[in-house]
């Protein structure tokens, strides 16, 4: 199988810009990225890194949530409403497990189970999970990369002070979210690899933009890799964090009460996300609503670009990605 861009393919002596990112709100970045570049026929120098911690095994099937809200997103095809699951998939197959008496907490709709079935079926011919996203991702259409963090399994563990240990999408999906996160683990990272495709997506890039995703838990996974934060820091690129918390708020998720309940910050705030990446990036997008934070996330030596980080629409995304690359290139 291959491995590259058919549809789209670089153009000579381009420089890739890399997205990490996790989540509805990575996506809608992605997406703007993705759309831009587009638009000016460069999708081919589009990376997308997918967090891959949250992958689950289900009724058998081997779920990536993460990798399959970007590649519906990329493909135009994601539920707008919940910003993940296909647009007008139903959910008959999922009741009819209930009435079999299996669990069913997980939603799963009707046209998206073929996708976790196609992929567990090509992982048990042998092949690498980049290699089924990149079978997928072409087959939807898709003409930029989207790659795993890696190929082996990585599984996010949240340390809870109400229930203990818990498996992400058990903290996540079927307790909402509503446990106090006190740490986390990454079951499988210390084996886990840099894979083929990324040392060669990382090798002079132009920019690495670490999307408005949960810090902890769509980012931390994937720089919980070995070798992952020192081939970025390699890179020479540019390294831009778009922050998710906007007004003291996350933009989508939990963000803001994991970043006060770790204990890292009294007051969660885009300040607060400049400390987590603080002498490891030195690009900052900041939401004009937090503005008047814009001296104190400099003095932790980033360059500030202030604009509106809200991505409503479409047109949203797009500016908020044409902003970026205008400014930090």
């Amino acid at each position: 199988m291959t491995t590259g861009i058919e549809n789209s393919p670089p153009r000579e002596n381009s420089r890739k810009i890399i997205a990490l990112a996790g989540g509805v709100g990575g996506a809608k970045l992605a997406l703007g990225l993705y759309k831009h570049l587009q638009s000016q026929k460069r999708s081919g120098e589009l990376v997308i890194i997918g967090n891959t911690g949250d992958d689950l095994e289900y009724l058998g099937l081997q779920i990536s949530p993460d990798l399959d809200t970007l590649m519906y997103t990329l493909a135009g095809r994601v539920n707008t409403a919940n910003g993940w699951g296909l647009q007008d998939d139903t959910g008959n197959t999922l009741t009819m497990l209930g009435e079999y008496g299996q669990e069913n907490w997980f939603w799963l709709g009707d046209q998206d189970f073929a996708t976790h079935i196609v992929r567990t079926h090509l992982l048990s011919q042998g092949q690498r999970l980049t290699e089924v996203t990149e079978e997928l991702r072409r087959r939807l259409a898709i003409d930029c990369q989207l790659l795993p963090m890696c190929d082996e399994p990585v599984r996010t563990l949240v340390e809870t002070a109400e229930a203990g240990q818990l498996a992400f999408q058990e903290y996540f999906v079927k307790r909402r979210a509503n446990d106090t996160v006190i740490g986390l683990a990454f079951e499988g990272a210390a084996e886990a690899t840099i894979s083929p495709e990324i040392r060669q997506a990382l090798t002079d890039p132009a920019m690495i933009i670490f999307c408005p995703s949960n810090p902890y838990l769509s980012i931390r996974p994937i720089l919980a890799v070995p070798g992952m934060p020192e081939l970025l820091r390699s890179s020479a690129a540019n390294l831009v964090v778009v922050s998710p918390i906007v007004g003291g708020q996350a933009l989508k998720g939990p963000a803001a009460a994991i970043m006060s309940s770790l204990g890292q910050v009294e007051t969660p705030s885009a300040l607060g996300i400049a400390q987590v990446y603080a002498g490891f990036a030195q690009r900052f997008v900041l939401d004009t609503v937090d503005a008047d934070q814009k001296a104190a996330i400099e003095a932790l030596h980033f360059r500030v670009l202030v604009t509106n980080t809200v991505m409503k629409t479409d047109e949203d995304k797009v500016r908020l990605a044409q902003e970026i690359l205008q400014e930090f290139s």
